[in-house]
């Protein structure tokens, strides 16, 4: 099995347990929530997907976020 190499914007390659920091404010799809750009989410997994991560935040368990989003922290 090869390895999926994930990347941030500005191509910094994530691992399991980075910190990142939104570039954007995002809306919760299903929820009436709204991220702020620069939070940090602590924790992130990889879900085996590229273009996504997956993390919590105090607001929302369960989010995943698509990489072109996030930097790492």
């Amino acid at each position: 099995m090869t390895d999926i190499v994930v990347r941030d914007s500005n191509g910094n390659q994530l691992n399991d347990g980075d910190s990142v920091t939104l570039i954007k404010d995002l809306k919760v799809k299903g929820t009436s929530e709204t991220i702020k750009r620069g939070t940090v989410v602590k924790n992130v997994r990889l879900n085996g997907n590229p273009g996504e991560i997956e993390a919590n935040t105090k607001q929302v368990k369960g989010l995943v976020l698509k990489t072109e989003f996030v930097k790492k922290a």
